[in-house]
């Protein structure tokens, strides 16, 4: 449980759900009027933080910079849209805040919801103000404070789509020119000589006779073989492009009625 000492340091913290995911920053806190304990935060959600969402935090506990409320993140999204008027709830908005939340209503302070003696109307009270003469409000100080929305535009990381490589076979004809060579018979004649009267003269004076060559020839033959040629290599490259983001923001504007002089300085028209 939070106590007093802490109330303060629980603005401006990060909460965190009950299964320790980040839900949002913390932006208002608001006290039981009757004891004065912290009862209920606002929290700032959705994108860019633009949806501020009722938490009872009468269970929630701080450690450092974390705020850790009992409900998960998409209970604390879902909440009913309540209205603090004045930076006050009503029993009727504290009602359906409880009920959202599984809470029973009837175990706070009374049976009706309300602490003893207390009327039905504004039970608990923003931290930031107290009674006064404001006639908007709770009364702060002499000044107001004008606030800006600033888009604060990050990046997340998602699936563009998807790159593979693919290999496949085509067939083509190539074709190559090799020399082939091959034997074929010529019929010569020669004279009778000296030199080969012995074979001339060699076996019977007159006969039949055959005499047989073999020719030969060359042809081509074809053999494949497969080799590497290169590698492909499948990665990846990050290329940066400028996207422009459009968004509505809000700013507070403050202009004076009644007999004032206006001593603020050039920037007056920037407000």
């Amino acid at each position: 449980m939070i106590n007093e000492n802490e109330i303060r340091n629980v603005i401006g913290q990060t909460a965190y759900d009950s299964n320790g995911d980040k839900v949002g920053k913390v932006g208002h806190v608001f006290l039981d009027d009757e004891t004065g304990q912290p009862e209920f935060a606002t929290i700032n959600t959705g994108l860019f933080g633009t949806n501020e969402t009722f938490v009872p935090i009468a269970n929630a506990s701080i450690d450092g910079d974390r705020l850790t409320v009992p409900f998960t993140k998409d209970q604390i999204k879902d909440a009913p849209n309540v209205d603090a008027d004045g930076g006050h709830l009503d029993q009727s908005e504290e009602a359906r805040l409880y009920q959202h939340y599984g809470m029973s209503y009837s175990e706070r302070s009374s049976d009706t919801g309300l602490p003893s003696g207390y009327a039905d109307t504004d039970r608990t009270s923003n931290l930031h103000g107290t009674e006064g003469h404001d006639t908007s409000g709770p009364t702060t100080d002499q000044a107001m404070t004008r606030s800006e929305e600033h888009l604060e535009v990050g990046t997340t990381t998602q699936e563009a789509g998807r790159a593979r490589l693919r290999k496949y076979v085509t067939t083509e004809t190539e074709t190559a020119t090799v020399p082939v060579s091959k034997e074929r018979a010529v019929i010569e004649t020669e004279p009778i000589t000296d030199g080969n009267l012995g074979d001339a003269l060699d076996g019977p004076t007159i006969s039949e006779e055959e005499h047989e060559v073999v020719l030969t020839e060359e042809r081509p033959v074809v053999e494949k073989t497969a080799t590497p040629v290169e590698r492909v290599r499948l990665g990846t490259e990050t290329v940066t492009e400028q996207e422009t983001v459009t968004e509505e923001v809000r700013k507070e504007h403050i202009e004076a009625e009644g007999d004032i002089t206006d001593r603020r300085d050039d920037r007056r028209d920037n407000i």
